[in-house]
């Protein structure tokens, strides 16, 4: 890579904030008790060498994550054997022998008038719980759950908003050595059924209504259908937050759960390193969604990891990230509490302030449909936020609609703005800085539900690159590979993982025999992880993501990641949104289908898609022209705001739209309608 093609640095963190970070004191700690080279001479911040501290992270595998525990102080009731028992993909044995609890860790030394949590809603103005609140709170609700019968290995299923009493019902579960499951209440019936089914629960935690951009949701009759469709459940507790003091019949109030274990106190139930935390789910867009189980200590190990060393928590931080229960990043999010900063709920839409004025927010990635976008910013002057997380459409849609988030806030004590969910285009980074001129951090993160955190991501020490991610994550073996397996580097390959990690995958629920997490995983490496994403990895250790690898688009052997097409596209005020996908012909040829959302007044009759072609042709490339451009009212996305490429490739191959996507797992199922008159077109 030559000197002029080094995108310009953004950002550059000066030498106290290097010095103050946690990822400093970390590599000090490892130099003089391990022997690791990440510094020059005498261990001083201004030298120290990330890239020498990740290359040790991913060799040593051992030394590292024996450092990660012995650092901050893991408790185990009994010792581990070793690091590393098995040590292949899949199932690596990481620390047997060891039994620990993860909750315990989020409420060891706690001062019980701090401040844990700041919460808002559409229905709920902005409010604290403290720990102590949180710990009597957790202490009650696990009460209640081990007097129905709740123990160890039992599966307890959520389908509440994102609001604290959620919080702390996962830690009740989790201090319990009971396995956690949730499911956001914007899921529709068929969707959740096919998560929760799979994993046979006897508990189901449920909400009466939500309300969301101003309007009001009942799914007291989805919970009947839920409790009809899942025999297993033996109680089911109804938190009334729509109804306030309604029940329903048949159900325990949530009230009552909290009264029967009232005045206990928070005990933890000690297991296996190995033992079954929670249950996530993939996207789900076809077949039934992969039941992914993650472990107490592996979860534990790399959350202290991530959020100490690459989020940089600390003590006075105020982190929110905008996420719903059912996206992983709800899980990133209660687990910051495993360190000393505190964190922000939000429920709500991000275009609605709730009639209390508190701001809201879409706990989903979605793309909003409104151009208020204001409200979350709003949330974040209110409660203070000092690292605020979102998606990587939400800071895009801020870009295009226009939205100042400094006009008229005080968002003084924001120090760092998260993104994740979809590649972030250099021209949204630059508008975070355009928007932001002082020392703000901005880091973009990519991993996903399948290791509940990123592969590449931020790190506080090193600069920001226009449209880069800044490292590969301390532990993390990730590589650029061929079809062959060789290592690339400048150049675009697939997403591996060499070596294994501890918030790997347990194993998928049902899938006994193993096969399908070595399909979906090993089947193209074996013994080794891939990603299923387009990456390229620099010479200077940064890394861009390109998109899923099973929808680029290659040409006459050029590979173009649909993200590259998109922001050519997505540059032209015309233009709100697009999809784009390859489909093959009966003749061996393919023709390259791209769907566009036209801001209003804007059309297709005259000379947009000529400049539309322009744009692709000089951004990315001649081959990959759309043959044809067609306007469609909306995109289909997952509610985690993720495009359909894939699917809709498939409709428009003549498969039915049921067969291609579980419509329950959709934001906008009706979107996907249209592309079954298309394909005759």
């Amino acid at each position: 890579m030559t000197e002029s093609s080094v995108p310009r640095v953004l950002w550059q963190p000066d030498e106290e904030r290097i010095a103050s970070s946690n990822i400093v004191a970390f590599a000090q700690w490892a130099a003089e008790n391990k022997g690791v080279r990440a510094f020059g001479e005498g261990n001083a911040p201004a030298s120290f060498d990330y890239d020498s501290l990740w290359r040790w992270s991913v060799t040593d595998i051992d030394g590292f994550w024996e450092s990660v525990w012995e650092y901050y102080g893991v408790r185990s009731e009994t010792p581990y054997e070793r690091v590393l028992g098995e040590r292949s993909m899949p199932g690596a044995e990481w620390f047997p022998g060891a039994t620990l609890n993860y909750v315990q860790h989020v409420f060891e030394g706690r001062d019980d008038d701090r401040v844990a949590i700041r919460h808002a809603t559409e229905l709920r103005p902005l409010g604290e719980w403290t720990w102590g609140e949180l710990r009597r709170r957790t202490a009650a609700i696990a009460a209640g759950l081990r007097g129905l019968g709740v123990g160890p290995g039992d599966r307890v299923v959520a389908y509440l908003p994102n609001l604290p009493e959620t919080v702390a019902a996962f830690y009740a579960v989790a201090s319990l050595g009971a396995v956690w499951s949730s499911c956001s209440p914007d899921f529709g019936v068929r969707s959740v059924i096919d998560r929760f089914a799979q994993i046979e629960p006897k508990v189901l935690l449920a909400v009466d209504g939500y309300r969301y951009g101003g309007k009001d949701f009942d799914r007291r009759p989805v919970v009947e259908e839920l409790r009809a469709a899942l025999p297993t459940v033996e109680h089911t507790v109804l938190l009334d937050y729509l109804h306030p003091g309604q029940t329903l019949d048949g159900t325990l109030p949530w009230a009552g759960l909290e009264e029967s274990g009232g005045g206990a106190g928070l005990e933890f139930t000690p297991v296996p390193f190995d033992h079954p935390l929670w249950v996530l789910y993939s996207s789900g867009t076809t077949g039934l969604p992969k039941a992914i189980v993650h472990g107490h200590g592996g979860t534990l190990l790399e959350q202290l990891k991530n959020l100490h060393l690459h989020l940089d928590a600390q003590e006075h931080d105020r982190v929110f990230w905008f996420t719903t229960t059912g996206w992983m990043m709800w899980n990133f999010l209660v687990s910051v509490l495993l360190t000393k900063a505190s964190i922000v709920l939000y429920d709500g839409s991000p275009a609605h302030p709730s009639p209390s004025a508190t701001p809201s927010g879409r706990p989903s990635a979605a793309v909003p449909s409104s151009p208020d976008l204001g409200a979350l910013w709003d949330l974040a002057a209110d409660a203070g936020v000092t690292v605020f997380g979102t998606s990587a459409g939400f800071l895009s849609s801020c870009m295009k609609e226009g939205v100042s988030p400094r006009r008229g806030r005080d968002l003084s004590a924001l120090k760092a703005i998260g993104s994740t969910g979809s590649p972030l285009s250099p021209e949204a980074f630059a508008w975070v800085y355009d928007e932001f001129d002082e020392d703000l951090w901005l880091f973009s993160t990519s991993g996903g539900t399948d290791v509940c955190s990123c592969l590449v991501g931020g790190t506080p020490t090193l600069p920001v690159h226009e449209g880069e991610i800044q490292s590969r994550a301390l532990g993390m073996a990730v590589a650029s590979w061929d079809p062959d397996g060789k290592e690339l580097v400048n150049e675009v390959g697939e997403l591996v993982v060499t070596r294994p990690a501890p918030s790997m995958p347990l194993f998928l629920w049902g899938d006994d025999s193993g096969e399908r997490l070595r399909d979906s995983y090993f089947s193209v490496y074996p013994g080794i992880w891939r990603h299923g994403d387009w990456i390229e990895i620099t010479d200077r250790g940064t890394a861009v993501i390109y998109g899923r690898s099973d929808s680029t688009i290659n040409r006459g052997g050029v590979r173009m990641g649909t993200s590259e097409i998109y922001r050519a596209v997505l540059a032209l005020d015309e233009v709100v949104d697009a999809l784009v996908v390859d489909v093959p012909q009966p003749d061996g040829s393919s023709r390259i289908e791209l769907f566009t959302v036209l801001r209003e007044g804007a059309d297709l009759e005259g000379d947009l898609p000529k400049e539309i072609a322009r744009r692709i042709r000089t951004d990315c490339s001649p081959r990959h022209v759309p043959d044809r451009v067609r306007a469609i009212r909306a995109v289909p996305r997952t509610l985690s705001g993720k495009v359909l490429e894939v699917p809709v490739k498939r409709i428009l191959m003549g498969e039915s739209p049921d067969k291609v996507a579980s419509r329950d797992s959709l934001a906008n199922p009706e979107a996907l309608d249209v592309f079954s008159a298309l394909k005759e077109g």
